[in-house]
């Protein structure tokens, strides 16, 4: 059966100040486009050959993947390590004659921290040489920003469908994306699994194993080279590399600082309040275990509803 999910297009918007991005587009925790920024010499600078020699043979952790659909949860593809010029240009060929896997697969780079289990990516760190090419567009206050992470990815790579706690913008340097959004309101739909959806397909969805998943609402939107898509913190997003493209997100914390995990180096554990929550309602449920079913069926209903008075927006559809 063909999917009738809704579809909607993320909203484009030219020329963005910062005063109109915090003023209009910002409070309404939606999804846009900003096309015409500044960004710096590197929308036309970084050609493979640029890039390539521009930060030399230093190695990088990247990605393998033998299918274009990485998938996080079953961790199809491998970890290998390259010098960064045989990375790009590994990814920027379709056809490889050296390969880990396949002469087809597809190869990620997502910058991490010196140490990744200790330090954010910084561009300014990591690649300094490209970092002076970048203007990243400061809408958000300096000490609010969190990390700034580069990333490389072949043509038709696609990554799992995953929320991030914080606020981000994702710069198209080069190469076109397509992404899928939905809207944190449309979690029961997704079968999470922590942060990740496990629909990897979201355009030929197996309907008989995610029969909710098409009431999931789809906003998409393609960028191009010099695009900056604005993604608020909790929404849902799904990136497919059309051409072999570079990018950088750059994530800021939109919550008071003591709200996020302090070893959070990736952007995506949940704020400390809501994994507490959570905590405490696995230990609620766990109570509930030393009643009969029909007891227990009761009162997890009225916990549910007492759930939905105390913590749901009201102004959601």
């Amino acid at each position: 059966a063909a999917m009738e999910q809704p579809v909607e297009t993320v909203q484009r918007l030219r020329g963005v100040t910062r005063e109109r991005f915090l003023s209009d587009v910002y409070p309404r925790r939606k999804p846009a486009v900003l096309q015409g920024l500044e960004l710096g010499a590197c929308t036309t600078k970084w050609t493979v050959d640029y890039l390539s020699q521009a930060e030399g043979s230093k190695e990088v952790k990247v990605h393998v993947s033998a299918v274009p659909h990485m998938d996080f949860l079953s961790k199809n593809f491998v970890y290998r390590t390259l010098p960064f010029d045989v990375f790009v240009r590994r990814a920027a060929e379709v056809k490889h004659k050296e390969y880990f896997l396949s002469e087809d697969e597809k190869y990620y780079l997502r910058s991490v921290g010196e140490d990744a289990r200790k330090d954010i990516a910084d561009i300014r760190k990591q690649f300094p040489i490209l970092a002076e090419d970048v203007l990243i567009p400061e809408y958000f206050e300096k000490e609010r920003f969190f990390s700034s992470v580069f990333r490389i990815s072949s043509a038709g790579l696609q990554l799992w469908t995953h929320y991030d706690v914080m606020d981000n913008f994702l710069i198209q340097v080069t190469g076109k994306k397509r992404i899928v959004l939905y809207s944190p309101q449309d979690t029961l739909y997704l079968y999470l699994s922590g942060t990740k959806s496990e629909v990897l397909d979201v355009d030929n969805p197996d309907l008989e194993k995610y029969p909710l998943f098409v009431k999931a609402k789809r906003y998409e939107c393609f960028l191009e080279a010099g695009d900056v898509l604005f993604i608020p913190a909790l929404w849902f997003h799904n990136v497919l590399s059309e051409e072999f493209g570079v990018a950088l997100n750059v994530f800021w914390k939109h919550l008071p600082a003591e709200s996020y995990d302090k070893s959070d180096t990736y952007g995506n554990k949940d704020p400390t309040a809501a994994s507490r929550a959570i905590q405490i309602l696995d230990r609620a449920l766990k109570t509930l275990e030393e009643l009969p079913e029909e007891y227990r069926d009761f009162y997890a209903r009225r916990m549910v509803l007492r759930i939905q008075e105390k913590a749901y927006r009201s102004d959601y559809g």
